[in-house]
């Protein structure tokens, strides 16, 4: 078991394999199927007082239909209600996607190790998202935020198979405001989602991004998340380019889980349980995996 798993153990609250029942408080359409890959939503859920670090994940289901595991995308600092962004891309995610205010949900967890988010205060801090890899980023990207004195630079590209793709566009201003340094890719060309002063945008893969990085490869910390071509070429390009070290180099896995407590043995990578050792792992983690079997 890693040393970031052992120090970040998971914080579930009550029984493990028992769900609580949670009520949908308010839902956003963050991504409309029309002109997307697929439709995406965020859940505002009751809370209820659970405790959470940024990464950690839940199991969220639909009574007589099953659960799947979802991101929390919001800050553990923000008081009231929890965020969970589904996409509709299999039968569980669709009826969540469907979940209408006041319609009740099943909830386990949180599971995972989430974040080191104290270990890099004082750094500077680059996000490197891909299409809905934003999510589980967001919450660690907005806790920063609600602790902005205690970071220096925060810098986030975001990217996207399309300019509809892109996620929470809403935020942006804010995020901006609070000087967040953003750039966006998309594969194909097209109008970005309306905005004021949208940030600066290329056609292409996210790594076309990286030349205009001027990082202070001394003082920083990249979070990634995305699909597991992205995480394998930007941490090797980051690693080769702008010099940052592997064990800065942080990524989220998307890897298939089902249990969320390491029994079912879906997500085991080597001796690795995803859901229970990571989803986070640092990139000289990865490779060490990587030696035997593909986490890719």
């Amino acid at each position: 078991m890693s040393a970031l798993a052992l120090e970040h153990r998971p914080r579930s609250a009550g029984n493990l394999y028992r769900p609580r029942l949670a009520r949908v408080l308010e839902v956003r359409e963050e991504i409309a199927a029309r002109g997307a890959s697929r439709q995406v939503v965020t859940l505002s859920l009751e809370r209820d007082g659970l405790d959470y670090r940024p990464g950690q994940f839940l199991e969220v289901g639909v009574l007589g239909g099953g659960e799947v595991p979802i991101s929390i995308s919001s800050p553990p600092g923000l008081d009231g209600a929890l965020y969970s962004t589904v996409r509709a891309a299999g039968q569980i995610s669709a009826l969540l996607a469907r979940r209408r205010p006041g319609d009740v949900v099943s909830v386990r967890g949180p599971f995972g190790n989430g974040f080191p988010l104290e270990d890099h205060e004082g750094r500077d801090v680059l996000f490197v998202a891909g299409g809905i890899g934003l999510a589980p980023l967001r919450g660690l990207l907005w806790e920063m935020l609600l602790r902005r004195g205690r970071y220096g630079r925060i810098l986030l590209l975001h990217g996207a198979r399309t300019p509809h793709d892109l996620l929470y566009p809403w935020q942006w201003p804010e995020w901006r405001r609070l000087g967040v340094e953003m750039q966006l890719s998309t594969d194909i060309g097209g109008d970005p989602p309306p905005g004021d002063d949208d940030p600066p945008r290329v056609v292409g893969f996210i790594t076309q991004l990286f030349p205009r990085l001027r990082l202070d490869a001394e003082k920083t910390v990249a979070f990634l998340c995305g699909p597991p071509a992205m995480i394998h070429i930007s941490c090797g390009e980051l690693s080769r380019t702008q010099r940052l070290p592997a064990p800065r180099l942080i990524a989220t896995l998307e890897r298939h889980m089902k249990c969320g407590i390491g029994k079912c043995g879906h997500c085991v990578v080597v001796d690795r349980y995803v859901c229970v050792d990571g989803p986070v792992f640092r990139y000289d983690e990865l490779m060490a995996m990587n030696a035997i079997e593909p986490p890719w």
